[in-house]
């Protein structure tokens, strides 16, 4: 994987038409490569500062969901906090996360796909049930486990917007391609 640091623009260009890479998020990967979770993680923080972390819809694209936000948004800890320059349009707020809402995907933090799910109920405006459908089907999730997910974390807010929404997507019916 190859960033705008490791070789200029025109170079990274030139073997992007020559057929050696392709453009994924903020990266340039070689052709050989397969996309992954952990590849698409990289390809989002791998030229970002190790402080941020990778939420809502952002990391649903990671875990797979086939449509990749215009403007990434990641996360700090309050006790991690990091500045993107304004180039970097990119979104970033503060949030208190539970032991076990992040994992690390080769070597960068990203939300678990409940987190995930309960963020995107919780925050997503306007609500995009298709995404949290396909985050579910793709992590095997099903709306008992959400909601007792949601239950577990007493005192948040949104949680009764986050429990209709889980409930629309959830139980609606979508065509979801977990390839």
């Amino acid at each position: 994987m190859l960033f705008a640091a490791d070789l200029s623009w025109v170079e990274l260009q030139a073997a992007r038409l020559d057929g050696e890479l392709y453009p994924l998020a903020d990266a340039y990967c070689l052709i050989g490569e397969l996309e992954s979770p952990p590849h698409r993680a990289r390809s989002v923080l791998g030229a970002r500062s190790s402080r941020l972390i990778a939420e809502l819809d952002t990391a649903a694209w990671i875990w797979g969901v086939p449509v990749r936000p215009l403007s990434p948004r990641f996360a700090v800890t309050p006790d991690a906090r990091a500045r993107l320059s304004p180039d970097q349009h990119a979104k970033v707020r503060e949030v208190v996360y539970d032991d076990g809402d992040l994992i690390q995907l080769d070597g960068v933090r990203v939300t678990t796909p409940v987190r995930t799910v309960i963020d995107l109920a919780r925050f997503d405006e306007p609500f995009r049930p298709l995404i949290v459908a396909q985050l579910a089907a793709i992590a095997g999730l099903h709306l008992v486990d959400c909601l007792a997910a949601l239950e577990a974390r007493p005192g948040i807010p949104a949680k009764n917007r986050a429990k209709a929404n889980l409930k629309a997507a959830l139980t609606q019916t979508y065509a979801v391609d977990t390839r």
